[in-house]
């Protein structure tokens, strides 16, 4: 079993599968980490070596994996409470504990979408039963071996003490704490460790987090044992609400907020709510913190997704005031100064007209139908320009937000200020230019739609362009080189494999820097198409890159059933391709091909997809588990909406919870399903 990226490659085949999806006769809940076992057991029977799982931190009352309490914490969700050293006695000798167990496993019984919320409050207190039945607990002392896990898990004194925090505050965000609790000094936070008071407690937390690690690594050993590959996933960023950036504030910059830019899906930006990283300080600490996630994670991983690559080059940072995400710019950034604007003939006024918003009266007043009282609303928020019906906002709005923090019941009904404020939203992010400190200045992503932009002639607006595309052009610069110097320190610091998620991503730059550093792309199959071409045709399989990933579907996408359902042109054009694979001769008629396109999906489709793709050039090929169970109809859900792990952009119960339509042990009789998988795999031409 390698674990060396420096080593050649080889060809496989791998299932991506959520932990809590998994299903066994033993364990109906939700999947846990001693699931993987016969999992793993399935796997190898079907000739698949990867299993890639999704992040299993802990996301605390979150069941987003991607919102991470913790980078370096493993979610007690997973643990298996009945595989617990004293488990056995206290069910035998405690009716309590006894029935409250029963109790458990009786109301969480298997079903489509598990619990989240309600098994891990559940698995808490069962583990806190068993807590107080150990020596640790009655001796208010460290076990042997917990004492020699904390001293090779030193991290975990700084998630007592905050686990420890939360809880005191009902799981609020630390940013609401009492502020002496809120901004504690590393120091600090190690003497709270230590305090005789609270070490009951804190080492309830390290007791859990020490059974968690034993339960995966014990099935991570077992999982290597079958010849089976796991990739793990780290996500980019932490949330705002986590132990990290509680302990480590230096390292994040905790004004800024990362998502992602305008675009036709989104209109107004993403906003994702999780603080930017200060890569100064973290580069001043030999990025310790980043690289002991990785050699954390080592323990379990032999491969591991680095999620948003793009983020290492650059952030969409927005400032945490504003309530979208259009008012951001990318982190970091080169700047357009002052005396270059200057120099393309823009005085002090023009630039002032070209940075800050203009509100004329009347569009207030054409909502309160009032002159005085849409005078009133707007000296709330902006400064009259001499004599004129033109306003500029005050120096104390920081954001959009502010424009929401206000009453306006005094001048207009509840339905006018609604509007008002929303105006004064828009009104926010119509300008040409950001003022990013004392005059410098980047573009406006959507800075064509401003008002200043519009007013412009066709001569300032060419200087201006060429101005920002030689901005841009300073910015991949920078971008590349932050890039490079970040991920050579990660990556070289572990021996698993890198793989980058560079969905979207349309930085020349990106593709460069994440194979100098033998980092595998990802290549979603219905979205790797010529897309600049008529009808847009798919990439050949055989022009993929071989250092990459590549995938039928992805957790935040439909699936292949649904694709075939919903994406009629898309699958049209994959048939066409790839006609052989559809039992197609080469002179088919226009009519074949749109019959099979027409059909039903159904298994046998199912295969001809995965069988095509999985032809491909890249060096893994990893479908999720729910695209090779199409493969037999038995195994599918009534409805294809349900076989989707996440909706972007909604939260909901429904969201992450996804459990596989049936038990591994069952999976492991299915020898229809086993060599239909083989066949793909030995389609691969690897292991």
């Amino acid at each position: 079993m390698t674990k060396n990226k420096n080593q050649p490659l080889q060809k496989r085949l791998g299932v991506a599968v959520p932990l809590g999806a998994l299903y066994s006769k033993n364990n109906k809940i939700i999947g846990e980490f001693e699931d993987l076992i016969p999992f793993a057991q399935f796997c190898k029977k079907s000739n698949i070596s990867i299993i890639q799982l999704l992040p299993v931190n802990d996301s605390g009352t979150q069941s987003s994996p991607y919102s991470g309490l913790s980078a370096f914490a493993l979610h007690p969700i997973y643990i298996s409470v009945n595989k617990i050293e004293e488990f056995e006695h206290l069910y035998n000798s405690d009716k309590n504990f006894s029935k409250k167990y029963d109790d458990f496993t009786k109301k969480h019984k298997y079903c489509l979408r598990y619990d989240y919320q309600g098994i891990l409050n559940a698995k808490q207190d069962l583990l806190r039963d068993l807590y107080k039945s150990t020596s640790i607990y009655k001796e208010e002392k460290e076990s042997k071996e917990l004492s020699a896990w904390i001293k090779n898990n030193s991290w975990i004194k700084t998630y007592a003490v905050y686990k420890k925090f939360k809880w005191d505050y009902m799981q609020s965000s630390w940013k609401n704490w009492k502020k002496e609790d809120a901004f504690l000094p590393l120091e600090q936070i190690e003497k709270l460790w230590s305090d005789s008071s609270l070490k009951k407690e804190h080492l309830f937390y390290a007791w859990v987090q020490m059974i968690a690690d034993n339960q995966f690594l014990n099935a991570v050993k077992k999982v290597h044992a079958e010849g089976i590959l796991i990739k793990g996933d780290m996500p980019i960023l932490m949330n705002e609400d986590s132990c990290d950036a509680w302990a480590y504030p230096n390292f994040f910059n905790q004004d800024l907020r990362a998502g992602s830019p305008s675009d036709g899906d989104n209109p107004l930006g993403q906003n994702w709510g999780f603080p930017t990283y200060n890569w100064k300080k973290l580069k001043e600490n030999d990025y310790s913190w980043w690289k002991d996630r990785l050699i954390n994670s080592s323990k379990y991983y032999d491969a591991y997704r680095l999620d948003h690559i793009l983020g290492f080059f650059r952030i969409w940072a927005i400032p945490s005031s504003d309530v979208n995400a259009l008012n951001g710019h990318a982190e970091p950034c080169a700047f357009i100064k002052k005396d270059e604007l200057y120099k393309l003939g823009f005085d002090d006024d023009r630039i002032r007209w070209l940075s800050e918003p203009h509100i004329p009266t009347h569009f207030i007043e054409d909502i309160t139908w009032n002159h005085e009282n849409a005078h009133k609303i707007l000296k709330l928020f902006a400064n009259r320009i001499n004599d004129e019906e033109l306003w500029l906002f005050k120096k104390e709005i920081k954001g959009s937000s502010d424009f929401f923090n206000i009453d306006l019941s005094d001048f207009c009904t509840e339905e006018a200020s609604s509007k008002i404020k929303q105006i004064l939203c828009d009104f926010w992010s119509n300008r040409t230019l950001i003022p990013l400190g004392k005059n410098k200045f980047v573009p406006l992503w959507t800075f064509s739609k401003s008002t200043s932009w519009n007013s412009l002639n066709e001569l300032e607006k060419e200087k201006l362009l060429k101005l920002f595309e030689k901005n841009n052009l300073a910015n991949e610069k920078l971008w590349k080189k932050q890039a490079e110097e970040i991920l050579n320190a990660l990556t070289s610091s572990v021996k698993m494999v890198p793989c980058g998620e560079d969905l979207g991503v349309n930085i020349k730059r990106v593709p460069e820097v994440m194979k100098k550093n033998d980092i595998l792309s990802l290549k979603v199959v219905r979205w790797m198409r010529e897309w600049e071409k008529e009808k847009q045709p798919f990439i050949d399989f055989n022009e993929y890159d071989f250092l990459s990933v590549a995938t039928t579907s992805v957790h935040d996408s439909s699936t292949l059933r649904q694709w075939w359902q919903d994406e009629k042109q898309s699958v049209e054009q994959f048939v066409l391709q790839n006609n052989e694979s559809f039992g197609l001769e080469d002179d088919f008629e226009d009519e074949d091909l749109k019959q099979i396109v027409q059909m039903e999906f159904d298994s046998k489709l199912a295969e001809c997809v995965l069988f095509a793709s999985s032809s491909c050039n890249s060096v893994w090929f990893i479908p999720p588990l729910q695209d090779l169970l199409f493969m037999e109809k038995k195994y599918w859900h009534e409805k294809c909406e349900e076989e989707r792990i996440n909706v972007p952009g909604t939260v909901n119960e429904f969201n992450w919870t996804y459990r596989m339509p049936i038990s591994i042990d069952e999976l492991l009789k299915d020898t229809k399903l086993i060599e239909k998988i083989t066949a793909i795999s030995k389609n691969r031409g690897g292991n």
